[in-house]
C-alpha cells in the first residue's frame, strides 16, 4: 500500500511537471514591460481627453489637416514646412482663443469678446457690456497660465499624432524616441493637474457654451 501510495505522488508530480513548461516563454522583464505600457496607455488616453479643453474648431482643424499636410508622416520639404506652419498657426489659436468670452446681452444674443486688462472688447462691433460688468471680464493671472497649459496640451496632441512625428523624425534615435514618448505623457499629468486646481470661468469661443448673463 505504501508502495502504491508513493506511485500516486510520483504520478500527480511528474503530472504538475509536464503541466508547467520546462523555459518559461515570458521573458523576466516582460511582466514589467507590459505593466508599464498599460499604464502608458492609460496615460495617453488620459492625456487625450485633455483635448476636450482646446478650442473644438482647432483641434478638428489639425486633426483634418494633419494627415493631408504630411502626406500620411511621409513628408518631403514642403510638406514639412507647411506642417510646422499648421502646428504654429493652431498653437496661436489655443493660446489666443483662451482670452475669449462670451456673455449674454439684454436682449439674449451670445456675444463673443476679446478680454483686455481695461475690460472687453467686443467681437462684433456692438456695444461693449456695462463697465462695471465689463470690468469683471478684464485679463487676469490665470487666463496667462490657462493659455500656456493650452498650448502645451496642444504640443501633447501634437506629438501624439504619428504623422506629424514620423514628419520631423522619420527615423528617431532610441534617445528621441524615449523623448517623443515620455514627454507627452509628462505634459499630460502636469496639465490634468493643472486644469483641476485652476479651472477656468471663461467660455470662450470654441469652448463649451455657459456664457455670463450681463
Amino acid at each position: 500500500m505504501a508502495r502504491n501510495g508513493g506511485n500516486d505522488v510520483e504520478a500527480q508530480n511528474r503530472q504538475q511537471q509536464e503541466k508547467q513548461p520546462l523555459l518559461d516563454p515570458t521573458p523576466p522583464n516582460e511582466g514589467r514591460q507590459s505593466l508599464i505600457q498599460q499604464a502608458i496607455n492609460q496615460t495617453f488616453k488620459s492625456t487625450a481627453h485633455l483635448a476636450n479643453l482646446l478650442p473644438t474648431g482647432t483641434v478638428l482643424a489639425f486633426q483634418l489637416l494633419s494627415p493631408i499636410f504630411t502626406s500620411q508622416g511621409r513628408c518631403d520639404d514642403a510638406a514639412r514646412i507647411m506642417t510646422a506652419v499648421l502646428v504654429a498657426l493652431c498653437s496661436f489659436s489655443c493660446v489666443f482663443l483662451s482670452f475669449t468670452d462670451s456673455f449674454v446681452d439684454a436682449a439674449g444674443n451670445i456675444r463673443y469678446c476679446l478680454a483686455t486688462f481695461s475690460g472687453v472688447w467686443v467681437m462684433d462691433g456692438n456695444a461693449p457690456p456695462p463697465p462695471e460688468k465689463a470690468a469683471t471680464y478684464r485679463i487676469k493671472f490665470i487666463d496667462f497660465l490657462h493659455a500656456f497649459m493650452s498650448l502645451s496640451v496642444f504640443a501633447a496632441v501634437a506629438l501624439f499624432d504619428q504623422n506629424v512625428v514620423s514628419c520631423f523624425y522619420p527615423i528617431p534615435s532610441a534617445e528621441t524616441q524615449e523623448v517623443l514618448t515620455a514627454l507627452p505623457v509628462g505634459i499630460g499629468v502636469i496639465s490634468s493637474m493643472l486644469f483641476v486646481v485652476f479651472p477656468t470661468t471663461r467660455h470662450g469661443i470654441g469652448f463649451p457654451l455657459s456664457p455670463h448673463p450681463l
